[in-house]
């Protein structure tokens, strides 16, 4: 029964190129060595001595910096192939993670934060444009998940190993590991993998005067937009508020935060290459599946009003985790259905902006909510923008249907 459920599970996973296997171990190391991240805002509120407001800003600073590196890379993508992009933006961010363990003034940091966002969110819209390029058509959301498995089982391993190097080297050896693995990733990807032609990949029936008219007026796309920022800034809560909520609610050490992480990653490693499957293999709706997930992460922001209870930490991420497995695989798969052939970098490029955008509001917002009301009005804050998200999937899946019931 073990070896057939085993043989099941391993069955998820054939099929694809070995570009597509590379680029997942890259993808693995990289993550694993993004530490930086889910420690940010603790490194900035209590080794530098930040207010919440200036955390807050901090966090615009990343989040405006991440909006035009996505903008940029996908536009770069598709006039000089995504390729380039994604070696000049891992390498050179590596380098910059170096760097910035030595900036600790407020305004140097903002400039600082928002020059290596630039360059290291330049990879993520490349990224996505090189699974378009090297997986086949069926296989796609296979691919997304697959890498988002990569992503999720280096977060499982990093944020509990980066609790241990806080707690026995401090927050500067986040950098080093950050910066090494960001230059290592790439090596290896431009060791293994030749960048292809882009005749291959570029659909000459479709110039960029058409495709820029298009996008603009696509208004299911734009509202599916609308809903992932929403999704982004509740997401965003984990590696920001929650931190810190964590510290000053319950007394947890970045340790046992980082194994809060860890046992969100190692759920997704376990269970959302089978989900996709399955939801692949019946056909299910996309914009359905994502809507579902939207509902599960604002019900789970509600769920920490109740604050006596450490175990409802645990609960809440365990139920976050499957609203995750919904949201993300399939919204991604979306985003790049959207998309004329050839032209995916500018949609994707768009897409990942949304989760900039997400980014920015979700620290600024859920810090000054803290700041202002409290913790228990920011938990009811997210969660009833996680109920509006939730309407805006609903106004997507009718506004598709009757598109494909036009187009029929």
């Amino acid at each position: 029964m073990l070896t057939k459920a085993f043989h099941k599970y391993i069955d998820n996973f054939r099929g694809f190129s070995r570009e597509i296997w590379i680029l997942t171990l890259v993808t693995f190391i990289n993550r694993a060595g993004t530490m930086v991240l889910p420690f940010l805002s603790k490194y900035l509120k209590e080794d530098l001595g930040f207010t919440y407001s200036q955390v807050g800003w901090i966090m615009v600073s990343f989040g405006c910096g991440s909006m035009l590196g996505s903008w940029l890379g996908g536009k770069l993508s598709d006039k000089i192939g995504f390729y380039k992009i994604m070696i000049f933006s891992l390498f050179t961010s590596g380098l910059m993670f170096f760097g910035l363990q030595h900036i600790t003034q407020y305004e140097s940091l903002l400039v600082a934060i928002f020059l290596i966002m630039v360059v290291a969110d330049m990879f993520r819209p490349a990224m996505f444009v090189s699974l378009a390029a090297y997986a086949k058509p069926e296989n796609r959301t296979r691919a997304l998940t697959l890498v988002r498995l990569a992503i999720n089982l280096g977060f499982a391993a990093g944020p509990a190993l980066g609790g241990l190097i806080i707690m026995n080297v401090g927050y500067k050896g986040l950098f080093w590991v950050d910066g090494a693995t960001c230059i290592v990733a790439i090596l290896i990807f431009w060791y293994k993998v030749k960048e292809k032609e882009k005749s291959k990949y570029q659909d000459t029936e479709h110039p960029g005067e058409v495709l820029t008219a298009s996008v603009f007026k696509d208004l299911p796309f734009w509202i599916f937009l609308t809903q992932c920022i929403l999704i982004g800034i509740i997401f965003f809560q984990l590696f920001t508020t929650l931190p810190l909520y964590h510290r000053e609610q319950f007394n947890m050490t970045e340790f046992k935060t980082g194994l809060l992480l860890t046992f969100n990653g190692l759920m997704i490693f376990l269970m959302e290459m089978p989900i996709v499957s399955y939801i692949e293999k019946r056909q299910l709706n996309k914009v359905k599946i994502v809507t579902i997930g939207t509902f599960i992460m604002s019900v789970c922001m509600f769920m920490l009003l109740f604050n006596e209870w450490e175990i409802v930490l645990w609960i809440m991420m365990f139920l976050m985790t499957f609203g995750e497995m919904l949201a993300f695989p399939f919204s991604n798969s979306f985003a790049m259905s959207r998309a004329p052939k050839g032209h995916e970098g500018r949609y994707m490029a768009i897409f990942t902006m949304s989760y900039s955008m997400a980014h920015i509001l979700s620290a600024k917002t859920g810090m000054e909510n803290i700041n202002a009301f409290g913790y228990q009005y920011n938990w009811a804050f997210m969660g009833s923008l996680g109920l509006i998200g939730t309407a805006l999937g609903y106004w997507v899946f009718i506004l598709v249907s009757k598109e494909k019931r036009l187009n029929k």
